[in-house]
């Protein structure tokens, strides 16, 4: 194991109620934050750490550097693999939503998987279960933070 995480999640607000397909549920929120904020290890990688994640579909993902003398070396990279090692990341032509990001500004990105015809998009999914993310390259003792912002399934 290098590098390591501290994980929290939490429900986003949306209000006093969430609609879930036709039916509006009173203090429900369908929407929930992952935070992952990560330290690099010596040779600049965090991997073997493991985040539980429900299943539903990702929206939006935040990558944050560190900041001042905790900023990642510029260009590091961030993906985020499933049990088989798939990067939930990619985009679906083999490119990662978390490559080669900057060591002083925050990026929001939208993990589409482009399909066939390439104007055909859909969003991530996640089944469920447990993730990695793995950082490389960020640089010795280096830190920052990747938000993911996932719709859940809700029954």
């Amino acid at each position: 194991m290098a590098g390591s995480i501290v994980v929290t999640q939490s429900e986003v607000a949306v209000g006093t109620s969430a609609v879930v397909g036709l039916i509006e549920r009173p203090g429900i929120s369908a929407i929930i934050s992952t935070s992952i904020v990560w330290t690099s290890d010596a040779a600049g990688a965090v991997s073997g750490n493991t985040v539980s994640m429900p299943s539903g579909t990702i929206v939006t993902v935040n990558f944050t550097p560190g900041a001042g003398g905790l900023a990642p070396t510029n260009l590091y990279d961030v993906t985020f693999t499933n049990a088989g090692g798939t990067n939930l990341f990619d985009d679906g032509t083999g490119a990662s939503i978390g490559a080669n990001l900057s060591d002083t500004v925050a990026t929001l990105k939208v993990p589409f998987i482009s399909g066939a015809p390439s104007s055909t998009f859909v969003r991530a999914w996640l089944t469920g279960g447990l993730y990695t993310p793995v950082v490389a390259a960020a640089g010795d003792s280096n830190s920052g933070t990747i938000e993911i912002f996932q719709i859940l399934d809700v029954r």
